[in-house]
C-alpha cells in the first residue's frame, strides 16, 4: 500500500476520513496507530461501524507499525495512517523513515492547549515536538479536508 496520507487526528476513523479523505485518495486501507486501541478490542469494533464495506480497517500498536510501514509504502494499494496524538505521531516517524509528510488534522482543545488553527490546538510542548519532527526532515502540514489548501507547520506555530 502507498503511504497516501500519515494524518494526526485525534478523532481517529470519522466522517471527514472516511468521505473526504479515503474518497479523495483512493484509499483502500485505513490502519489506526494507537496502543490503546489495539489493546481494546470492544474500541476497535465501535470504530469499525464508521467504515463502510470494501475499505479495510487494522489497528496497530506504534511497534507493530514501525515494521510495516517501509511494506506497504511499496505496494500499488493506497492506506491512510491515523494516529491520535502527537507523541504517537513523534514516535512513528521516529521509527519510520518511510515516513516523510505528516498531516495535522483535527486536534481538539484541551489543558494547556492554544488554538493554532480553527482544528488545530496544541500545547507549547507539542508545538516543539512538531518543530522538531520538521526540523528532522518530515514535512509537518495542516490540512482539515482535501479541498482545502495546505497550511505549513510555520504558520500553525506562530
Amino acid at each position: 500500500m502507498s503511504l497516501s496520507l500519515v494524518r494526526l487526528d485525534d478523532r481517529l476513523i470519522h466522517g471527514q476520513v472516511v468521505i473526504g479523505w479515503v474518497r479523495a485518495l483512493g484509499a483502500t486501507q485505513i490502519v489506526v496507530v494507537d496502543d490503546r486501541v489495539r489493546a481494546n478490542a470492544w474500541e476497535q469494533d465501535v470504530y469499525r461501524l464508521g467504515v463502510p464495506g470494501g475499505l479495510g480497517v487494522s489497528f496497530q500498536s506504534v511497534d507493530e507499525a514501525a515494521i510495516n510501514v517501509a511494506d506497504w509504502a511499496k505496494l500499488p494499494e493506497r492506506v491512510i495512517v491515523l494516529a491520535g496524538d502527537v507523541e504517537t505521531m513523534i514516535r512513528l516517524c521516529e521509527k519510520c523513515a518511510a515516513i516523510t509528510k505528516v498531516n495535522l488534522g483535527g486536534v481538539h482543545d484541551g489543558p494547556d492547549r492554544r488554538q493554532r488553527l480553527p482544528y488545530v490546538y496544541l500545547t507549547d510542548r507539542e508545538a516543539d515536538r512538531l518543530r522538531d519532527l520538521g526540523a528532522g526532515g518530515v514535512d509537518v502540514t495542516a490540512q482539515a479536508v482535501p479541498t482545502e489548501a495546505p497550511v505549513s507547520l510555520e504558520s500553525v506555530l506562530k
